[in-house]
């Protein structure tokens, strides 16, 4: 076996493999021999029919079939020889099948690219550092007793904060759309979780039945209604304002607050909050870790490996908010809204992979025994969830990824230049 290796555009690559005759007729002959012990044709004895009446017979499948093992069978090392890593099944085309002269077949493919990580010190990543104000404290209780509240029917015009209930139908240009209605839906006046227009249409209505006109957004998740304005009818059934939950025993039993009055409230908020701006901290920092690999490690990757990645994460969301590909048109979530972000993905983990070896981290069991130890303390019965883990292999297997994330940043972070950011928490809780 031979091979010729041709560099086509981006990572792309033809691989072109010429098997000798011998070794055609050799794998053919094999065959016939196989076939001749088992063949029965009237007019000869089993074992004794002539060479030219089974290739008469058998030679073209015999023939089609030697072809395709010699093509699977030289692929593997032709890849080996010219140390290639293909990231997409090949298109091969058979150049030649003559069985007189080389059987000659070529592949082409995407490969991965070969990566040397460079970790420069003139660019510098962001390690955040989150500040908490007393009022972003006396907010988050405000933003809490507010949930916990009592929604109470009231007689008057709605106003924004109100929550109201109602049916409608939207149509556009006089015909319905998928989505287009609800009934008895609850709607917080100024939650922003309508399309733009709609809640401002119901502010200062009381109960009753009218119209309004909202336009979709020009970057609607549905591209079909994107931009488009529609009419809807309103069925106005109730308007509630809020009774904000009293910060008692009650209140505490809800949060599973082990504490007894206002004070301690406050003070297991501050506590939690610390905790939370914590983990913000360093998946904030660790992001800017990530920015500053992508700036630094200008890397081309296969479309073949983004394509897979984008469809991976559209899945994902069309599973947010319960669809399937099956049940989902092509406008709902478009493919091309998810490339940037899964070329991002894929050139990460490929840097990843690199990085580790670089580094030569290693997890082992103890590694991921103590993650699991850390884990086990955010729940109440810390033994339940240890034994759980144990009997779960894919659990297990995703707990080593993060403990192997977690090194790897760890090395990062050393070896990269750092400079300090300050976020308020109040920008950080409005972005």
């Amino acid at each position: 076996m031979t091979s010729k290796l041709k560099k086509l555009k981006d990572l792309e690559r033809k691989l072109t493999v010429s098997i000798p005759v011998d070794e055609y007729n050799s794998k053919f002959e094999s065959k016939i021999n196989k076939i001749r012990g088992e063949a029965k044709l009237d007019g000869f004895r089993k074992g004794k029919v002539p060479t030219d009446v089974l290739k008469q017979r058998y030679g073209a499948s015999i023939h089609g079939d030697v072809v395709n093992e010699l093509i699977q069978n030289s692929y593997p090392p032709a890849l080996a020889e010219n140390n290639l890593r293909p990231a997409s099944p090949p298109t091969v085309d058979l150049e030649s099948e003559d069985p007189t002269k080389p059987i000659s077949y070529s592949a082409t493919f995407e490969v991965f690219p070969d990566i040397t990580p460079k970790l420069s010190r003139w660019t510098s990543y962001e390690e955040v550092t989150i500040s908490i104000e007393e009022d972003d404290i006396d907010l988050a209780i405000k933003d809490i007793v507010k949930r916990y509240g009592d929604w109470e029917d009231v007689s008057r015009k709605s106003q924004k904060d109100d929550q109201v209930i109602l049916d409608f139908t939207g149509t556009i240009n006089g015909e319905e759309f998928e989505g287009n209605s609800a009934i008895d839906f609850k709607l917080v006046l100024g939650s922003n979780s309508m399309i733009p227009g709609f809640e401002d249409s119901i502010i200062g209505k009381e109960p009753s039945e009218f119209s309004i006109k909202s336009t979709f957004p020009d970057d609607y998740f549905k591209k079909d209604l994107a931009g488009i304005e529609a009419e809807f009818k309103i069925n106005l059934k109730t308007v509630q304002e809020l009774s904000a939950a009293k910060v008692d025993e009650e209140l505490f039993k809800k949060l599973e607050m082990d504490v007894k009055d206002e004070a301690a409230f406050k003070e297991e908020i501050t506590n939690r909050m610390k905790k939370e701006v914590a983990l913000q901290e360093k998946d904030l920092t660790k992001e800017s870790i990530y920015e500053t690999l992508l700036k630094t490690n200008k890397i081309s990757v296969p479309k073949v490996t983004v394509n897979e990645q984008a469809d991976l994460m559209r899945k994902d969301a069309l599973m947010r908010i319960g669809h399937t590909e099956e049940n989902a048109g092509d406008d709902l979530f478009p493919i091309d809204s998810f490339m940037e972000n899964a070329a991002k993905r894929v050139k990460l983990d490929l840097l990843f992979s690199e990085l580790i070896k670089h580094f030569e981290i290693t997890v082992t069991k103890e590694n991921v025994d103590a993650y699991i130890e850390r884990e086990s303390t955010k729940y109440k019965d810390s033994e339940q969830f240890k034994q759980w883990v144990e009997n779960q292999p894919q659990q297990l297997d995703q707990f080593k990824m993060i403990v192997l994330e977690e090194q790897l940043v760890e090395k990062l972070e050393n070896a990269l230049k750092s400079k300090g950011k300050v976020i308020k928490f109040s920008e950080l809780s409005n972005k």
